[in-house]
């Protein structure tokens, strides 16, 4: 685990979160270990599909694909789980590695309850559990709305960057994965390839490719690139009379036409045509 987190100071939030959406939240690490959740105890139907060693199975296998998503995608992702029920999980991110995530589940999103019961219950059929239970304990739920739940992901988007904001998860900051993340966030703009950064933190390219793709989900090299366009269109957008060959420069591109040529391919766009619509 490469992150810390205060405990204490997140059962009081999340705590908040369910006083105001009353939907149950769960933190989890980089490992997608489950650290702490607010109610602690799960909704009693979900309950009842975790009693048996397959379903519990289900739920934490559906728990880490989720997790994995939104970190591909490094933003929040709303789903159904393997039940039918509505889920969403939002990345935590510090300098940004991955170091947690926030998940609210167990939604019963349907306005039909006796639909929504039958949908569950068909999902849930191969499990071994009691299905005419499992019904009696949907008919308690509390149905919540689409529009409901994509306004309790932007809560979760908020609170994930408070929690960030308050230092409630932060980077073990001697661990050779927040060294690598910190020398790359100091130097992507200049000529930084594996075997400079293999000196720099004392380590083999092998292990090095390796460790780069657990913290990125993706290799070095596109880990940059994609560091030196959010700087390209920040410059872009905050500093509309910079040159572009100085726009290039500044985001470690000495030949104007190849950093032309990376802009429009990885954001779909010149870099003139982008300045342009977000004036």
């Amino acid at each position: 685990m490469i992150s810390v987190f205060d405990v204490e100071k997140l059962q009081k939030l999340l705590k908040d979160f369910y006083a105001i959406t009353g939907i149950r939240i769960t933190v989890f690490d980089d490992s997608m270990r489950e650290l702490v959740a607010y109610p602690t105890r799960v909704a009693p139907y979900c309950a009842l599909i975790r009693e048996s060693r397959e379903g519990l199975k289900a739920c934490m296998n559906c728990d880490r694909q989720a997790c994995r998503t939104a970190a591909e995608k490094k933003k929040t992702h709303i789903y159904r789980c393997h039940a039918g029920f509505t889920e969403a999980v939002t990345p935590l991110y510090g300098n940004n590695m991955l170091i947690g995530f926030l998940l609210f589940g167990h939604v019963f999103p349907y306005a039909n309850p006796e639909e929504g019961c039958q949908e569950i219950k068909r999902r849930c059929a191969a499990l071994p559990l009691d299905l005419e239970k499992l019904h009696e304990a949907l008919l308690q739920a509390t149905p919540m709305q689409d529009g409901y739940v994509r306004s309790a992901a932007h809560i979760l988007h908020a609170v994930a960057s408070y929690l960030i904001l308050e230092r409630m998860a932060t980077l073990k900051e001697d661990l050779l994965e927040v060294r690598l993340d910190t020398y790359i966030a100091n130097h992507y703009t200049e000529a930084l390839d594996a075997s400079r950064l293999s000196q720099a933190l004392g380590i083999g390219k092998t292990q090095l490719y390796a460790l780069t793709k657990k913290l990125y989900q993706q290799g070095m090299a596109k880990h940059i690139r994609e560091l030196r366009m959010e700087k390209a269109k920040s410059l872009l957008r905050e500093q509309r009379d910079l040159p572009l060959a100085e726009v290039a420069w500044q985001c470690g591109y000495m030949d104007y036409n190849y950093f032309f040529t990376v802009f429009k391919r990885e954001v779909g766009c010149t870099p003139k045509e982008w300045r342009n619509e977000h004036i």
